[in-house]
């Protein structure tokens, strides 16, 4: 039996110490990481959630308090923390081992992401500060619009969280170019519609906040960009997806489409 004192003589440099060492390091770098990612998370959250309050006061209190159109750049605000809030708890709640900082989406697609909020949101100052009955709108089809907006809005972000709870570990926010041990085809609940509804959900969420915000610039732009975005999209993950699952997906594919305009 080996001694304390001769434990004591044991050289630091030793095969063992070498890998006790390395393994504490490895530890070590793990928690860090581990607490900064939590860290990241709750201040993400933290702001999320006072953006979503901000938002959802500003607009009620624009709607119920003055006579001014402006109700709309608060409700985008809102809309947005709300989307970004869910893309993360959603993926937490059903998909937990992929969730991290990133799926928040703050920062996908930068910087085109936060330049189009940006046009999106000015296009609605300008536009409503020099037309405020929106007078510029036939039949005052403004308010059908603004109303068709906010429906969409509704249903597709509905839709787009509905498709990821149940998707669940089969969702990921990144092509997956490896077929994970627990990916399979779903092809039941709102897939036996949609063949990709978490890309329906936003792209008509999307579309749906400019329409609500009386934006005409940034609704033909976002229709653009979003459309040629999720075709490409499609296509590139259509290609992982039929070497995952074969013929499977290829009758899944035959039979269900995407409801996205000119994206089959």
């Amino acid at each position: 039996m080996e001694t304390t004192s001769n434990l004591r003589q044991r050289p630091l440099n030793s095969p063992a110490a070498a890998a006790a060492t390395a393994v504490n390091g490895a530890d070590r770098a793990y928690y860090l990481h581990q607490s900064k990612s939590l860290a990241g998370i709750a201040v993400r959250s933290f702001c999320l959630g006072i953006a979503l309050t901000i938002g959802i006061a500003g607009t009620l209190c624009t709607l119920f308090f003055t006579s001014s159109p402006l109700w709309r750049v608060p409700f985008f605000l809102a809309s947005l923390s709300l989307f970004h809030f869910l893309e993360f708890w959603t993926t937490a709640a059903y998909n937990t081992k992929a969730a991290d900082i990133s799926s928040f989406l703050l920062t996908s697609n930068w910087p085109a992401w936060p330049i189009a909020h940006s046009t999106a949101t000015l296009e609605c100052l300008v536009t409503n500060l020099l037309w405020p009955d929106r007078s510029w709108a036939p039949l005052h089809a403004g308010w059908l619009s603004c109303l068709l907006g906010l429906g969409l809005v509704v249903v597709g972000q509905t839709i787009r969280t509905v498709a990821m709870v149940q998707a669940g570990p089969s969702f990921n926010h990144q092509v997956q170019h490896h077929r994970g041990a627990s990916h399979v085809l779903v092809t039941t609940g709102i897939y036996q519609h949609l063949r990709h509804p978490s890309y329906f959900g936003f792209f008509w969420w999307a579309l749906g906040t400019q329409l609500a915000m009386g934006n005409v610039v940034s609704l033909v732009a976002y229709a653009l960009v979003l459309w040629r975005f999720f075709s490409t999209r499609v296509r590139a993950e259509e290609i992982y997806l039929v070497e995952f699952f074969g013929e499977e997906y290829e009758d899944y594919r035959r039979k269900v489409g995407t409801k996205i305009p000119f994206v089959p």
